[in-house]
């Protein structure tokens, strides 16, 4: 049977831990983020976090109800953290593109924990009010709910998709990402025209992009994409 969560009003401890802190939800969730940079997903366990914590790991116990519940908290607070700051102008596609670069930027920024959560479905209140925001600039810019579902779950799904493909690159160590990035120069540039002339016709462009994110590329793409079909939408038959 899975462990009863206790309210976290009724769970904050008395006094502070060996740290000298009071430990919360958000105390965890913000030491697991940090272990997570220093070990990767297979060095996050109650134990470790006990120990970084000053504090009994059954003691986490009271907060989440596993470590999996855990996970879904530091997914919950990477895309939260994509949206404090960001508020709609009217703009809708201003709007979203300012938006899904923020969701990106903030898994990047911490690539151990977006390769861990980027896939996850959190339900908790971070993750809802972003899917609200997103749904809520495509229905006021006039698209019928049910492309505005479908654009909102292309945009998250892209986001998140390149979110986790971009972290999996950056959480290599720094010799295999390194050797990844030379290969442009080191092999693509090198093939001759003869057997590989589209290649060789672009290796200059291939090396200089191919090292970079092409994730505003693909946002932008799509979000011509929907903004042709508003248009249609808004013409007349």
């Amino acid at each position: 049977m899975a462990k009863q969560v206790v309210p976290e009003s009724a769970r904050r401890r008395r006094r502070p831990t060996k740290s000298g802190d009071v430990l919360s939800e958000q105390l965890i969730v913000e030491t697991a983020l940090r272990m997570l940079a220093e070990h990767g997903g297979a060095g996050l366990t109650a134990r470790r976090l006990g120990l970084a914590l000053g504090a009994d790991p059954s003691t986490l116990y009271r907060y989440f109800a596993g470590m999996d519940d855990l996970t879904l908290a530091v997914g919950a607070e990477l895309i939260g953290r994509a949206l404090d700051g960001w508020t709609a102008t009217g703009d809708w596609r201003d709007d979203l593109r300012r938006l899904g670069l923020r969701i990106h930027r903030a898994y990047l920024a911490h690539p151990q924990a977006a390769a861990l959560t980027a896939s996850r479905v959190t339900g908790r209140e971070q993750e809802i009010a972003v899917d609200e925001a997103v749904l809520a600039v495509l229905r006021t810019a006039g698209f019928p709910d049910g492309d505005a579902v479908r654009i909102y779950h292309a945009f998250i799904d892209q986001s998140l998709a390149f979110a986790a493909l971009d972290a999996a690159s950056l959480a290599l160590p720094s010799a295999a990402r390194e050797a990844d990035e030379r290969m442009w120069e080191s092999t693509y540039a090198r093939l001759p025209d003869s057997s590989h002339p589209h290649i060789a016709a672009t290796a200059g462009l291939l090396a200089a992009r191919m090292n970079h994110s092409a994730y505003p590329t693909a946002l932008d793409m799509l979000l011509d994409s929907a903004a042709a079909q508003l248009a249609r939408l808004a013409s007349p038959a």
